[in-house]
């Protein structure tokens, strides 16, 4: 019987090359290092589904004009022992890719964590959807999507957002928030952004048209698009603001414990 090719579940548990990086810096002070790099791609549809989960480390996602995903994934521990107990479990089909980590159970006595990371960098389909992006500890770049939507939730690091045109749900408990515009294409999008503690800075070019609503409990806004007589000196902690004639792209952001910056983009 022939394998099917259209769905592949695999468990990168052991690779052959396991490699010593460095001691007495970086990622563990004084003990050594040992890492695993993961590499696969995958043919998939342009408007394929993607979901991705991963405890601690990063997420890198590049959206490019493509038919298939590249992944690599960078695991990181304290030992070749541990490093093998960490498994990058992937599901892809033409029409949908999911992508979980596991890793062993957390000591609880010692001086830290020694459950190590995984650093993921993966190049899409710029037009398929990020049904789910999830991540405990770290840091995520979503950059140049065009799908259907974009979902991502972190609880403690940063999380940026670059040359976006998707519907984007942006999700931090913890940390920051940046979403960035070096180029503008005149379309209806929308970005919701929340984030509990910490500040969240968007960046658009002076020429855009969008409409954006910014709200913040216990912070202040800080709007270069406000014209000069709504400037009045006091605190902003909400704004509803309309710039440009096409206003087909919707900013909404919501902070408990920030600030909110709306900034011109520097081009």
């Amino acid at each position: 019987m022939r394998p099917n090719r259209n769905r592949r579940s695999l468990s990168f548990l052991i690779l052959p090359a396991v490699a010593v990086l460095f001691s007495g810096c970086g990622f563990g002070g004084g003990d050594r290092t040992f890492e695993e790099i993961v590499e696969q791609t995958y043919k998939i549809d342009a408007t394929a589904t993607l979901s991705l989960s991963n405890a601690d480390g990063s997420v890198r996602i590049y959206g490019t004009d493509t038919t298939e995903i590249k992944l690599q994934a960078i695991k990181k521990t304290y030992s070749v022992e541990r490093l093998r107990k960490i498994s990058v479990n992937v599901s892809a089909q033409p029409g949908s890719v999911s992508i979980e980590t596991n890793y062993p159970p957390k000591k609880t006595w010692g001086l830290g964590d020694r459950s190590g990371t995984v650093d993921y960098i993966l190049v899409v389909p710029q037009t398929c959807k990020i049904s789910r992006l999830d991540l405990a500890n770290g840091e995520i770049l979503i950059e140049g999507m065009r799908g259907e939507a974009v979902r991502a939730n972190l609880v403690n690091g940063r999380l940026y957002a670059h040359n976006c045109f998707s519907d984007i749900h942006l999700s931090v408990i913890t940390g920051g928030v940046d979403v960035s515009y070096n180029c503008w294409e005149q379309k209806k999008f929308s970005i919701d952004a929340q984030i509990v503690n910490g500040h969240t800075h968007v960046f658009i070019p002076g020429d855009a048209s969008f409409h954006v609503v910014a709200e913040t409990e216990d912070g202040q806004i800080d709007n270069d698009f406000a014209e000069q007589a709504q400037r009045s000196g006091e605190d902003v902690s909400k704004i509803d603001l309309v710039v440009g004639s096409t206003p087909e792209a919707d900013f909404r952001l919501r902070a408990k414990n920030g600030n909110i910056q709306i900034g011109e983009a520097d081009l």
